[in-house]
């Protein structure tokens, strides 16, 4: 038996299922008033630049770092320890993803690590706000001035995460979220992209819709990468319910603060919002494996995010980067059940087994 019912599943209620309802009847379904609206609702709550959305957190990267016109040859630095999406869309836009290390602490990418990482090719960077928690974007700033770089935030993760008064996707040239159902906020499939630069805005309209900002009016080759009206409808609850959502994910963090015993706990620094994406601890490596399976045993939905860094899955093991940090961090971590669904004596009950497996009871 269970000792922790699986509450992965996104909060869906009612207003989903009617909205739903109420878009299949209207005949409308793609790019219409619901897109709109979600649209100026993630401008007025998620990040104040202006967001276009797209089908996918995926499609808004690409479409982001195609603006930059990327060259064969040129370089883009980003952190091996994400899902591989981030280096993928490089390479779609047309770049070389150039691997940094991470801070072993935050998980996020090391701007002591992108330094390193600079060439004459190097063009840009895109910084992943992993787990729920920006990257060090004071300093990755800093150096993407010095070097005169582009920042594509990657903020797939990062909905409504902060360093100081700045939210994620209001520090660099542009910002990509993503609205997959495992996201902190949701749109079916879905993602956007976010900057106070018009023209990188427009090239994202164009390139969404087949190149074209009036129909068989193309102003340059594009893609099908329209959100569809269903998708945005959700979006707009979703979105409405993401401060309550955020606030029960930093609670569950708080009692896994308060019960978690011998584990390393995620680093928030001093100044940062933290989301809780996911609730990643460390533990020796020797055991990781052994208190995963021990935990799904139970019945609780633990994982690994991410096994493999990217720069050692096939498509770029001929990189030949040596990363140590990342690597030694694949080994060491394990994400716990932080979602909304989970209630306190849940997050309580996974402590327990967590720490009683590190102690050997």
């Amino acid at each position: 038996m269970s000792l922790v019912r699986n509450r992965n599943s996104p909060v869906v209620g009612f207003r989903e299922f009617a909205k739903t309802i109420r878009i299949l009847k209207s005949g409308s379904f793609a790019q219409g008033s619901e897109v709109a609206k979600f649209e100026a609702e993630l401008t007025k709550n998620l990040s104040r630049y202006e967001h276009k959305t797209l089908n996918s957190g995926t499609s808004a990267l690409i479409s982001a770092l195609s603006f930059f016109n990327l060259k064969a040859g040129d370089e883009v630095i980003v952190p091996s320890f994400t899902f591989a999406a981030t280096a993928n869309a490089v390479v779609l836009a047309g770049g070389v993803p150039i691997f940094a290390d991470i801070d072993e602490k935050t998980f996020t990418i090391s701007p002591e690590s992108i330094e390193t990482k600079i060439s004459n090719r190097t063009v840009g960077i895109v910084p992943v706000h992993l787990y729920g928690l920006c990257a060090d974007m004071v300093r990755i700033q800093e150096i993407a001035k010095r070097f005169d770089l582009f920042v594509v935030e990657d903020a797939a993760q990062a909905h409504l995460a902060s360093i100081g008064d700045v939210k994620a996707g209001e520090f660099g040239d542009a910002a990509c979220f993503s609205f997959y159902p495992t996201k902190n906020m949701m749109s079916l499939e879905g993602g956007s992209v976010t900057s106070d630069n018009l023209e990188l805005i427009k090239h994202v309209q164009l390139l969404r819709n087949q190149g074209m900002l009036k129909r068989y009016e193309n102003e340059i080759p594009g893609y099908n990468f329209r959100l569809t009206e269903i998708a945005a409808g959700i979006g707009r609850i979703q979105l409405s319910r993401l401060p309550k959502l955020t606030k029960l994910r930093q609670r569950n963090a708080g009692i896994y603060r308060k019960y978690l015993k011998d584990v390393s706990l995620p680093l928030v620094p001093e100044g940062y919002v933290h989301v809780f994406h996911q609730f990643t601890i460390r533990v020796d490596p020797l055991i990781r494996d052994g208190l995963l399976s021990a935990l799904r045993g139970q019945g609780i939905s633990a994982d690994v995010y991410y096994p493999t860094p990217v720069h050692l899955l096939k498509p770029y093991s001929h990189n030949q980067s040596t990363l140590p940090v990342t690597e030694r961090i694949s080994r060491e971590c394990i994400s716990l059940p932080v979602g909304p669904k989970y209630r306190k004596r849940d997050i309580r009950a996974i402590s327990r087994a967590v720490n009683n497996y590190v102690r050997g009871i």
